[in-house]
C-alpha cells in the first residue's frame, strides 16, 4: 500500500473492468475497494461479515432478500448503505456507477454462497490498484 494520498478519481480512472474492484488502502483488517459498475452483479450472501456500499458517482440498486420478504434499496451519488451479514443480496446499476466498498481483506466479491457467476462480474478478493 501506498503512504501517499490517493485520488478516487484517479484511480477510477485507472482501469476500466466491470464488477472487478481495485483495492485502493487498508485500514486494519479491511480493505476500501473502488470499482467501476453497469448492469446486475450476482445474488450472493456474506455469511461473516457486513458489506459497506458508498455511492461516488451514479446510482446503485441494491436487492435484498430479507425475513420479511424482498425489497430494493435505491442508492444516489453520496448515499451509503450496509449489507447485514447474512442478508442474501444483489447489487445492480442500469445506467452504472462508482462505488466505494469496505470489507475485510480477503472477502471474496461474489460472497461465500452465491447464484452462477456471469461472465461480467469479476469473483476476486480485489485487485492490487496499479499506480
Amino acid at each position: 500500500m501506498s503512504t501517499e494520498p490517493t485520488a478516487l478519481a484517479a484511480a477510477l480512472a485507472s482501469f476500466d473492468d466491470l464488477w472487478s474492484p481495485r483495492i485502493v488502502t487498508r485500514v486494519n483488517d479491511y480493505d476500501v475497494r473502488v470499482a467501476k459498475v453497469a448492469g446486475e452483479h450476482v445474488w450472493h450472501v456474506h455469511d461473516n461479515t457486513d458489506e459497506f456500499f458508498l455511492v461516488l458517482e451514479g446510482e446503485l440498486e441494491i436487492a435484498l432478500r430479507e425475513p420479511a420478504g424482498e425489497r430494493t434499496v435505491l442508492l444516489p451519488r453520496g448515499s451509503v448503505f450496509t449489507v447485514p451479514r447474512g442478508t442474501e443480496h444483489r447489487p445492480s446499476s442500469p445506467s452504472g456507477a462508482s462505488i466505494l466498498l469496505l470489507e475485510p481483506t480477503g472477502t471474496l466479491t461474489v460472497g461465500d454462497r452465491h447464484d452462477e457467476v456471469p461472465d461480467h462480474v469479476d469473483a476476486t478478493t480485489g485487485h492490487a490498484l496499479e499506480p
